[in-house]
């Protein structure tokens, strides 16, 4: 789903949490956690952007299959990995004029 304010953090606690189906704490948790960071008012009230939302339902989904909280932390973190080599072969590929490998092709569906 796009989220409009997709980088923009526009979304209090409780209305993320609602967006989500998770209660307000889970997302407190995840931020303890490292899971998520969301923007702070002036004020220090958390603020969830559209971004946020896609990773609290991704997370969502994966502790409902059973991973817990750390394994979630390293699929994201893989996940990120992924992204940033990514956009590194990409940057390597227009530089050089280079076709991207085969097994990029394999990559992608990550």
């Amino acid at each position: 789903m796009d989220w409009p304010d997709a980088d923009r953090g526009v979304y209090a606690i409780s209305v993320a949490a609602e967006l989500c189906g998770l209660h307000p704490q889970t997302l407190r948790v995840y931020e303890r956690e490292g899971l998520v960071d969301p923007d702070r008012t002036a004020g220090g009230t958390r603020i969830y952007s559209g971004q946020d939302l896609q990773k609290l339902r991704e997370i969502a989904a994966l502790t409902d299959t059973g991973i817990n909280v750390a394994g979630v932390k390293r699929i994201l973190e893989l996940q990120e990995e992924v992204r940033l080599l990514k956009a590194q072969v990409e940057r390597l590929s227009s530089k050089t004029g280079a076709v991207p490998p085969p097994h990029s092709r394999t990559i992608e569906g990550l």
